[in-house]
């Protein structure tokens, strides 16, 4: 016999065991599989085959449907009443009954078909298994540990699947190793042909709310709140939040004493990355002057119909309000969702010359060419020598 089905019978077991597929689906992909080799050795592969495995003995037994006709013309699926009349009395044209036949073995060809077939079935049962638990956890944080670095691409073992992490959902400047375990946030569970997908990042601004959330007790009874979350991975993140109670400060509440609590996230996400935590506030003139935290904002004009706010800083401000890069007020545009434009202040002209003290005259004037020096000292020696 090619096909051992008392081996096969231990082997679901296991194979229940390793994959943790209930006996019950896997058998049912055994049974498919055999129903597909016994119409490659005893029938045909129109023929409607059904069969049944006992896990215990190991004994198959296959059922075949024929349909009751008067003249027979194809043996396969069909069956004459006379002969269909033996196996039941009642039977009449047109029906179907199922006749029975055990099944010893099979032959080289079919066993083999019936090992492809299992293998694939069984890795779509996985496979479907996988979706159903994963898809449940889209949008939480898990533990992942990383088994391969492919280049840009990150490879990570999350138990019973793999996840990948692209180059666009990494920290920036975070190096990763085989072997090294990481929090990651499930984004997506794709179906591919390989089987589901699994998209984790680091880099995700719901990263970070997860890492508060675990640290942030009141999160929880809805005290205090993100409202908004802005963020470039490894560099800065600004976190916009707001307290639904009375007397709680949100801001104090999300940074910890002594900062503990901002400092457990930091210290995941890495000490490059900073965390500014500002003021929500429905009023949106002062919510973007919060934004551009830790500038001090004199005036905030907002173009509703355009998402465009122009703020005014006083000079010595600007490049704090800009930031490097443009990394402040670009992050503050997203946290606000308004265009933001940065403009100094203008310092104020003296009404007149005498009205000028000596240190509102500019350092440019130091700057004068010799000749005009010379004709100023000329002009001054003349007017006292008369």
């Amino acid at each position: 016999m090619d096909l051992d089905m008392k081996q096969l019978a231990l082997a679901i077991r296991t194979i229940a065991e390793e994959k943790n597929l209930s006996e019950e689906v896997v058998q049912e992909v055994v049974e498919q599989a055999l129903a597909a080799a016994f119409r490659r050795d005893y029938g045909d592969r129109e023929q409607e085959v059904r069969v049944t495995m006992n896990l215990n003995t190991g004994d198959v037994d296959a059922y075949i449907s024929k349909e009751v006709v008067e003249d027979v013309e194809d043996e396969y699926i069909q069956i004459s009443l006379k002969d269909a009349q033996v196996m039941r009395k009642n039977a009449k044209v047109g029906e179907t009954v199922e006749i029975h036949q055990k099944v010893e073995s099979f032959g080289r060809v079919a066993a083999q078909t019936a090992k492809q077939v299992i293998l694939q079935r069984l890795r779509e049962a996985e496979r479907e298994i996988v979706m159903a638990e994963y898809e449940d956890k889209i949008g939480t944080v898990i533990n992942g540990i990383v088994a391969r670095v492919e280049g840009r691409l990150v490879r990570l073992e999350l138990g019973k699947a793999q996840a990948i992490m692209p180059g666009s959902e990494q920290i920036q400047g975070e190096r990763y190793y085989p072997g090294q375990r990481l929090k990651v946030y499930l984004k997506d569970v794709e179906r591919g042909f390989r089987g589901p997908q699994l998209i984790v990042s680091r880099g995700a601004p719901e990263f970070v709310e997860w890492l508060f959330r675990s640290e942030v007790p009141e999160m929880e009874n809805g005290a205090v709140e993100i409202k908004e979350i802005a963020r470039e991975a490894g560099v800065r993140t600004k976190l916009a939040v707001n307290s639904t109670v009375q007397g709680v400060d949100p801001v104090g509440t999300f940074v910890g004493g002594h900062g503990t609590r901002v400092n457990a996230v930091v210290s995941e996400i890495g000490e490059q990355e900073k965390i500014d935590i500002v003021v929500w506030d429905a009023d949106k003139a002062t919510f973007i002057a919060q934004a551009l935290s830790p500038t001090k904002v004199n005036a905030v004009t907002i173009d509703e119909a355009n998402k465009k706010a122009r703020v005014t800083v006083d000079e010595d401000q600007l490049s704090i309000a800009i930031g490097k890069s443009g990394q402040n007020v670009r992050l503050a545009s997203k946290l606000t969702g308004y265009d933001i434009d940065i403009a100094a202040a203008k310092t104020a002209e003296p009404e007149s010359p005498e009205a000028a003290s000596v240190e509102s005259v500019k350092p440019v004037q130091k700057l004068k060419k010799k000749e005009q020096l010379e004709s100023s000292l000329l002009e001054a020696i003349e007017e006292h020598g008369e």
